[in-house]
């Protein structure tokens, strides 16, 4: 039986990964802050599971700590998922967003190039370390450019798990993944934020959703597919490729607003206030992903239709309503 780690598992990402790979047959294995296990409410993505998974409190910014866990699991592939994810443009918090994101997958590669060489290692990366892209949509050939602080230690990531494939010859790969979205998503984003607002003015529990520029165009996917595709990574007879996750297709935070608020029959201009506090920089050329080249490899494509992620975002955060 294959054991895996995965950081991150409370997260969107890392639960649904812990439930395909239990799916597969694994041994599954996560890493939880000890905060994290004394609160319920951040355990709920796992509540399928939990009788399932091996849950390990540890903190990625400890050395010895990730090196006792490598030892302690022996695992045969590693999803390293964990991240400062919120992308901040205030430069607010820099010091600890570049501090966990870089020195945690540091500590996770050395950990395993010294305890289990043969140890397979996917690292997340994002849409956001082309940030100011040269053109669209972005491919694995893209000139990295960053614009936030999570970008660049996202990016500074990259190259380290490409020194470790090189270098050290571990199987170590990235895969850039463009927006993925589910009734897991964090409130933090604005997906989640309108979906969830959108069940609470259905259910009279509100009366506005404030947001930003509503023309701003995004890549957004399934995250349940693109899990998929990070455990086709790590299983790719090529060996370790890195690759963009995407569906390529744009679609602006005001065609996501159509949906959400058809699902429950309003027009979301009678609910939207746009407000200069939720702007973020624009950009001129927008994040969008080209997969060709996993689907060449690997016959991964994204499949779920935008309006079906929205509209089970949306009944979903009704029904969460509805049970409190």
């Amino acid at each position: 039986m294959k054991k895996a780690l995965i950081t991150g598992i409370t997260g969107q990402d890392g639960s649904y990964l812990a439930e395909f790979l239990l799916n597969k047959g694994y041994e599954v294995h996560g890493v939880v802050r000890r905060s994290t296990m004394e609160t319920l409410t951040k355990m709920s993505n796992l509540k399928n599971v939990l009788d399932n998974i091996h849950l390990h409190t540890c903190s990625l910014d400890n050395h010895l700590a990730v090196y006792k866990l490598i030892s302690l699991v022996q695992p045969d592939e590693c999803y390293h998922l964990a991240a400062s994810s919120f992308v901040s443009y205030s430069f607010e918090d820099e010091v600890s967003t570049i501090f966990s994101n870089f020195i945690s997958t540091h500590y996770i590669l050395s950990s395993i190039k010294e305890l289990v060489p043969k140890c397979r290692v996917y690292f997340a990366g994002s849409s956001e370390m082309f940030g100011y892209a040269d053109h669209s949509p972005q491919n694995e050939h893209t000139k990295f450019n960053p614009r936030s602080i999570y970008g660049i230690s996202k990016l500074s990531s990259y190259y380290i798990v490409k020194n470790y494939r090189e270098y050290h010859h571990l199987y170590a790969c990235t895969g850039f993944t463009y927006n993925h979205e589910s009734p897991r998503r964090s409130h933090a984003f604005v997906t989640r934020k309108i979906t969830s607002g959108v069940a609470k003015i259905a259910l009279g529990l509100a009366t506005k959703i404030e947001l930003g520029n509503i023309d701003a165009i995004r890549d957004w996917g399934y995250a349940l597919e693109y899990v998929t595709a990070m455990w086709l990574m790590l299983n790719n007879p090529q060996g370790p490729t890195d690759y963009i996750i995407a569906t390529g297709i744009p679609h602006t935070v005001r065609d996501l607003l159509e949906v959400a608020f058809g699902v429950v029959n309003l027009d979301y201009q009678d609910y939207v206030v746009v407000s200069n506090e939720f702007f973020r920089p624009a950009e001129q050329i927008p994040l969008l992903g080209d997969s060709f080249k996993i689907y060449q490899d690997l016959k991964w494509r994204p499949t779920c239709p935008f309006k079906d992620i929205i509209k089970e975002m949306v009944v979903n955060d009704i029904n969460l309503l509805k049970t409190f």
